[in-house]
């Protein structure tokens, strides 16, 4: 029997595999003529990788130590402190005074996390590809980071390599 694993990182291979021929077949012959400006218009010129339409389903997973408080998203810790009023409101109705966004993470245990199921999950779903964010803008790694200051999972949290486990 195949596992769950083995599909997942078949998955993956085959969409990265099919995401580079696809690629090298739509970057024109002389790619340094082609320039974008930042813009909407100049960023929709961009052709997408054939393989991208015709997968339908991708799956895009953020998942941290925001994912704790199980408000807002994952731009929780920037919304609490930049004072937007229903963040601040929420901390101080559900959070004891002097509670800081990393005392969060003594929280975050991944406690139901099995890669496995979750392959299994994604593939039933009919889903093509998966993208696991494994560090977010507040610094926090899903690995054993030797530059995060241990601010990671394997540190705090859920003392386990979440990515290398994936």
């Amino acid at each position: 029997m195949v596992s769950a694993r083995w599909m997942l990182n078949s998955l993956v291979l085959t969409v990265i595999t099919s995401h580079l021929v696809e690629c090298e077949n739509t970057i024109p012959a002389n790619h340094t003529d082609v320039q974008y400006n930042a813009t909407w218009e100049s960023l929709d010129s961009r052709p997408l990788p054939p393989w991208y339409d015709e997968a339908k389903i991708g799956i895009f997973l953020h998942w941290g130590v925001f994912s704790v408080p199980g408000f807002g998203s994952e731009w929780f810790w920037q919304r609490w402190k930049g004072n937007y009023s229903e963040y601040v409101e929420f901390m101080d109705k559900n959070y004891p005074p002097g509670f800081t966004y990393q005392d969060f993470a003594r929280d975050f245990t991944a406690e139901f996390y099995n890669p496995d199921d979750w392959a299994e999950l994604f593939q039933s779903s009919g889903a093509k590809y998966v993208v696991l964010t494994s560090k977010h803008h507040e610094g926090y790694t899903l690995w054993p980071s030797s530059v995060s200051f241990s601010w990671n999972s394997v540190d705090v949290g859920p003392h386990r390599n979440l990515l290398g486990e994936w």
